[in-house]
């Protein structure tokens, strides 16, 4: 396995250096438009449209379904194209798809169906533009810079996370949820003339043609199932993610029509979700240089499954600050979890495997989120918007039994 970036770079072009700027600039303004729609979407199905609770559910869970549906043949397809250009491609496509919805409410035709196919295409979009997003960054950056440029792009996410909420909540407010939409449309374009800007591009694999598709797919499984580290670190990260489906199909529900709180108060709580992110962004490089990484990742997984019980536990007019404290520590264990099992992966990998083993950690990974959506949307009707939350710290306590129960618990750093 190389130890430096792997690039071939366009004659008089931008050096991978330089180009790594531009990929980071493009992660956080497409991540501060996605930002607004986390809001403005299920507000636009909400008040709009009035939609039930498992209509909500069932958006949601059409936004994470690509994980499942082209989880696994993603890596192989990633690996079959330019990257850069594979990723340019779809935040077109998912300019498009954003902007379709308040243009069909600007024509009074908007239906539940068309929000859930919305979220459904560019779920798919999603999946193949974070996979080469993902297995691209090696390409540009020094497998000694990878922790601490993770880190840097993990705090900018968390940053237009805070920041977009709370822009989406004013927008609503101001301009109508699917008018607001807008924004994200204009941050996908905005992404894809920066990513245009990087001419470098990591090489393709000249068997990836060659080789029989499902064949390809069994070598990703093999490597992770098989991997003493990266196997129960997928169980954690699997656990927390079936919780946080349930959190996102959830929350505009408990927050609006359980704790009756308006946009602008909702966008500002959905806002605490950065906050913890980049709280985790922040430390996961101390600590993990205190703790070493395996421990700083159990502490992690345990610090954020025992902040998820605030969230069902917020009443009365504190509901604003105790549900918005539990997101934020739910947010902070995700992110130091997703950190450094990722830059394990990313720095453990054979270059040539790397798509195919990203695409394999997130088919159970993101997978697990619209199976939780359903679930809390299903549970939120059956029961209420409480006990479904309740089921999301049912299902998170099982991310630190994954670790404890493995190779992780007895080394202190997740490559020893």
């Amino acid at each position: 396995m190389t130890t430096g970036p792997q690039v071939t770079t366009v004659p008089g072009g931008t050096s991978s250096r330089s180009g790594f700027w531009y990929f980071w600039a493009a992660s956080g303004i497409g991540s501060l438009g996605s930002g607004v729609t986390a809001i403005a979407l299920p507000l636009t199905a909400l008040v709009v449209l009035d939609a039930s609770a498992f209509d909500v559910g069932l958006i949601t869970a059409a936004s994470y379904a690509g994980a499942v549906l082209l989880g696994l043949p993603a890596g192989v397809i990633v690996q079959r194209f330019p990257m850069r250009r594979l990723q340019v491609l779809m935040d077109l496509v998912r300019a498009v798809l954003i902007a379709s919805v308040p243009v069909a409410a600007w024509l009074h035709i908007l239906t539940i169906a068309q929000l859930v196919l919305v979220g459904l295409f560019i779920s798919l979009a999603n999946i193949l533009f974070d996979v080469a997003n993902t297995a691209f960054l090696p390409s540009i950056v020094g497998k000694e810079e990878l922790t601490a440029r993770n880190s840097l792009i993990s705090g900018t996410l968390a940053t237009t996370q805070l920041a977009g909420p709370s822009l989406g909540g004013l927008l609503v407010q101001l301009l109508g949820a699917a008018t607001s939409m807008i924004t994200d449309a204009v941050s996908y374009l905005l992404s894809a003339a920066l990513l245009g800007r990087i001419r470098a591009e990591s090489p393709r694999s000249p068997k990836s043609h060659q080789e029989p598709f499902v064949r390809q797919i069994r070598e990703g499984l093999r490597f992770v199932f098989q991997h003493p580290v990266i196997r129960p670190s997928v169980l954690a990260s699997t656990a927390f993610n079936l919780a946080s489906g349930i959190v996102l199909a959830v929350t505009p529900v408990f927050l609006v029509r359980t704790a009756g709180l308006p946009a602008g108060t909702v966008g500002l709580v959905l806002a605490c979700d950065g906050v913890g992110a980049l709280a985790g962004a922040m430390i996961t490089t101390r600590l993990a240089g205190r703790l070493g990484t395996a421990r700083a990742v159990v502490v992690a997984t345990v610090a954020g499954a025992a902040a998820t019980l605030l969230m069902p536990l917020a009443r009365s007019n504190w509901a604003a600050v105790g549900f918005g404290l539990g997101l934020a520590g739910f947010a902070a264990g995700i992110t130091v979890l997703s950190i450094l099992t990722r830059t394990h992966r990313q720095t453990v990998t054979p270059p040539p495997l790397l798509p195919r083993v990203v695409a394999s950690v997130r088919f159970f990974t993101w997978g697990a989120i619209p199976v939780g959506a359903l679930l809390g949307g299903s549970t939120a009707d059956a029961l209420s918007a409480r006990g479904a939350l309740y089921t999301a710290c049912a299902l998170v306590a099982f991310a630190p039994l994954a670790l404890y129960w493995s190779k992780i618990r007895t080394i202190r750093n997740l490559d020893d």
